[in-house]
């Protein structure tokens, strides 16, 4: 592997990991009912949506390469609600959720670092005409994947607890931001109301 090749793989991670990081980030310090009840008119849930996550990155990082993951996953059994990936059960509890999405990342990251960026893989679940890929498309993907759903769980969060923010350390807001929330809410709701 070049050193060109090399940084853009890092690059890759670095992101997709800032992504996984955030994800879990919002999850903390919530009991399980706001972890797993309803926030949108379809049934998006904290819990769901890393359940979901991990089963993305199983699949595009285990089937697509030959790396199976090795155990059943939500949804891939004949007989599964399509929404299968999409909640916690009642028998799952937040821990085993994380713990799934820990094993899917170990071994995503296993596959990362077993394979180049041009390895070519096939996604068994894409229409046969563009299901060739290769790990740096698949890892653009996945990159993607987590960032729209991290998106998700921050507006959850928010609408949960009022905690923003984009790390721990970093809530992103302006620096002294002192603004008056409602206040300014209440701003755009006003401007929004004259195009009613």
């Amino acid at each position: 592997m070049t050193d060109a090749e090399a940084r853009a793989k890092a690059d890759l991670v670095e992101y997709l990991d800032a992504a996984r990081d955030a994800v879990l980030w919002k999850l903390d310090g919530l009991p399980e009912f706001d972890l797993r009840r309803p926030m949108t008119p379809t049934g998006t849930n904290l819990l769901g949506v890393l359940k979901h996550l991990s089963h993305v990155e199983a699949g595009y990082l285990g089937d697509t390469f030959g790396r199976p993951f090795g155990e059943p996953m939500p949804g891939d059994a004949p007989g599964d609600s399509v929404h299968a990936d999409m909640f916690a059960t009642a028998d799952e509890s937040a821990e085993d959720i994380r713990a799934l999405a820990q094993r899917a990342r170990v071994h995503g990251d296993a596959t990362i670092a077993a394979l180049s960026l041009d390895a070519e893989g096939r996604v068994p679940w894409w229409p046969e005409d563009r299901n060739q890929v290769t790990l740096h498309a698949v890892l653009v993907r996945l990159v993607g994947e987590w960032n729209r759903h991290a998106g998700h769980v921050d507006i959850l969060r928010e609408l949960i607890d009022g905690e923003v923010g984009y790390r721990p350390a970093n809530d992103n807001l302006p620096p002294d931001d002192e603004a008056d929330w409602p206040a300014y809410v209440a701003s755009l709701q006003s401007i929004a109301d004259r195009f009613r």
